[in-house]
């Protein structure tokens, strides 16, 4: 017997288009048509349809089911796809949820194999499937009690072989198809819970499940005494606390019928297809849903939670708060909410930080990797907080990425994440993502990559003091521009002049930057004036940029060169250096200066500026920085992240010669530096 998972030809899934369709299983006399006919009964059918799965095939076989019965096994197969795609037509055109019951296999007590019918049209079709896993001694009474159908005598032993091998085929089909599976065992199995499964389908879709995590959120910050200003968004499972609470769930299980391939299900899961995508997540929470009734669940989450304690550190930052009403926290896990709620109460911080968390249906919430960012950003945008978000793994990263600080918290080398390393080399330095990272417990040997991730700690005085500083998240990037001066239109025309480049856009270019100095960086740094023999003969003063001599031009390579260079003759007894990489500037290159020119001709992201801010502001804190350019990106002065990061720099300024509101980063004959080196050629 063999059942093969291939790939479905049938794009409409990745077109996001496709409609709900549930698919309710299970061996013959399980109890299909009763649950079909409880859920005609008290399903919304302007919302629903139900399908017998042998009443389609009828109707599309001329002479019904009859007919159906005497055809080959190949125009069979043929019927059922016709059977499957009219229920996904009809549910396409009518936008309702279908709920359809059907056979996986179909196997006679003396073959040694069963005869597969489920299709590939029929696994490209569903969403959901339901697999009912009646007791087999209940499905032999029914059988033998069924007076409306002949059904054949069976033994327990072949019953209860075959509802394992479907149910673990389906199982695998389902998880790498993007099919939400769930097993209905006993306590999963009564009609009105079944009903309750199929509602929850129909409603839970992943746009809900964001817009309800949003208002969640919202509700806590409107309880908050006053709005806070910063928000610690933290990661429970090795974040917190240096155990990983789903691991100890599963861990108390007992599973004696092997219904999984190892302890851990989730293992299989996400190291599957689906990765951590909203689907997988949601299929953890019905494997939670399989395993545990409510109490039992509870049970389970009361045992785990009271086996955990949280990093001291952490819980004494998170009793800090009681002093802090400008400061709030939630925890977000992708793990079982509940388990961090107990533990939280445990240690009697329960009232100082949130759990957003999922594991049952009835909590209305799947937290995903996106969905811990859109919390951030939401925190961020609606209510201007300063965030700080703590976690260890790549589930984490969307989230640290889009807040204003990230810690990453590397535990033991032998129980952190072991794909973090590489995450975290592709990600830093991307839109001003730098992180840091903290040692839990102190002894753990810190992460080394390639990127710059440098230690901090929670214990640090200076550090806590960073978490608990009010910010003012009304700032704005100091910026002076000649957008829409008759000077700057004159001048910006042989730079967008596609018919000139080398020498000749390289003196526009220095033009410019000669113009930024004398009108926009005199204003900003201020003039010093000195006496001077007047042409006449007598003696008057002169006028020089403020402390020229202790200024230092930074051509940042290649582009910004000759802008540099026509600052540098604004101001000729400032230093000139040139710079390709942050470290070519270096505590000589500073000393005894009191204003640094970072001059480049094209800013997009920033992030490039950025990096030499933070380079400049950790060898000099309070040294003037003013940044020169051509162009500039509207998108970096409006609410993005290295904006805001930019904003926070106390003694920097922006100087432009235009705003661009094109957001495009030139490539081969557009990038300005081929056109300013006539190297198009090479790129």
């Amino acid at each position: 017997m063999s059942y093969q998972n291939k790939n479905s030809t049938d794009n409409q899934k990745a077109s996001g288009q496709q409609p709900m369709v549930i698919g309710l299983y299970g061996l013959p006399g399980s109890g299909k048509t009763f649950i079909l006919d409880h859920l005609r009964q008290t399903l919304d059918r302007s919302l629903f349809t139900l399908y017998e799965g042998s009443e389609v095939i009828s109707t599309v076989t001329p002479g019904g089911l009859k007919a159906f019965q005497h055809l080959e096994e190949h125009e069979k197969n043929a019927r059922r796809r016709e059977a499957i795609l009219r229920v996904r037509s009809e549910c396409s055109h009518s936008s309702k949820t279908a709920l359809v019951t059907g056979h996986f296999m179909f196997w006679k007590d003396d073959e040694d194999t069963g005869q597969v019918v489920c299709t590939e049209s029929d696994l490209a079709t569903y969403t959901h499937i339901l697999y009912l896993d009646t007791a087999v001694e209940v499905i032999i009474n029914r059988r033998q009690e069924d007076e409306k159908r002949f059904r054949p005598t069976t033994s327990i032993d072949h019953l209860s072989r075959w509802q394992k091998y479907e149910r673990d085929q389906l199982r695998r089909s389902c998880y790498h198809r993007e099919i939400l599976f769930i097993n209905l065992s006993s306590h999963l199995s009564a009609a009105d819970k079944i009903t309750d499964l199929v509602k929850s389908f129909h409603l839970h879709t992943e746009e809900y499940n964001r817009s309800y995590a949003l208002k969640l959120l919202d509700q806590f910050i409107s309880h908050q005494l006053e709005r806070p200003e910063t928000v610690l968004v933290l990661d429970a499972d090795k974040t917190i606390a240096a155990a990983d609470g789903g691991a100890m769930f599963w861990e108390q299980l007992n599973d004696p019928e092997k219904t999984f391939s190892r302890k851990n299900p989730l293992q299989d899961l996400f190291s599957g297809p689906l990765g951590y995508s909203y689907s997988s997540f949601s299929q953890a929470t019905m494997l939670n849903e399989e395993v545990a009734d409510n109490a039992r669940f509870e049970e389970l989450c009361q045992h785990v939670a009271s086996r955990i304690t949280l990093h001291a550190e952490f819980s004494s930052l998170l009793a800090m708060l009681r002093a802090h009403r400008h400061i709030c926290a939630i925890v977000v896990t992708c793990g079982i909410g509940r388990i961090w709620e107990i533990v939280l109460q445990n240690e009697n911080l329960s009232e100082l930080a949130q759990v957003f968390g999922g594991g049952r249906i009835e909590n209305g919430l799947i937290i995903t990797p996106s969905l811990k960012k859109d919390l951030v950003l939401r925190l961020r945008q609606t209510y201007n907080a300063y965030t700080w978000s703590f976690g260890d793994s790549p589930v984490d990263l969307e989230m640290m990425q889009e807040a204003d600080e990230a810690i990453v918290v590397t535990g033991e080398q032998t129980t952190r994440s072991k794909s973090m390393d590489k995450k975290l080399e592709d990600r830093i330095g991307i839109n001003g993502f730098q992180p840091r990272q903290v040692t839990l417990p102190h002894h753990a040997s810190p992460r080394i990559i390639t990127k710059p991730l440098p230690l901090a700690d929670l214990t640090d005085p200076k550090f806590i003091q960073s978490i608990f500083t009010r910010h003012n998240r009304y700032r704005r990037i100091d910026i002076s521009h000649a957008t829409e001066k008759a000077t700057a239109k004159v001048l910006m025309t042989p730079m967008r002049d596609s018919t000139i480049s080398g020498p000749r856009l390289r003196e526009a270019h220095q033009e410019v930057g000669r113009y930024l100095a004398v009108e926009y960086v005199t204003a900003i740094v201020g003039l010093e004036s000195y006496p001077l023999q007047h042409v006449q003969g007598y003696v008057t003063n002169g006028h020089r940029l403020f402390r020229e001599k202790e200024t230092l031009i930074v051509a940042l390579m290649r582009g910004g060169e000759p802008m540099a260079l026509g600052v540098s003759q604004a101001f000729p007894s400032a230093m000139f250096l040139h710079a390709q990489k942050v470290n070519d500037i270096c505590v000589k290159s500073l000393k005894g200066m009191v204003t640094v020119m970072l001059v480049d001709s094209v800013i997009n992201t920033g992030d490039t500026i950025l990096e030499f801010v933070r380079h400049i502001r950790s060898l000099h804190a309070c040294i003037r920085i003013v940044v020169v350019a051509g162009v500039v990106q509207a998108s970096l002065l409006q609410r993005s992240r290295v904006a805001q990061q930019l904003a926070s720099f106390e003694q920097l300024s922006f100087v432009a010669l235009r705003i661009s509101e094109n957001s495009y980063t030139g490539k081969g004959p557009t990038d300005t530096g081929a056109r300013l080196f006539c190297t198009v050629s090479w790129e």
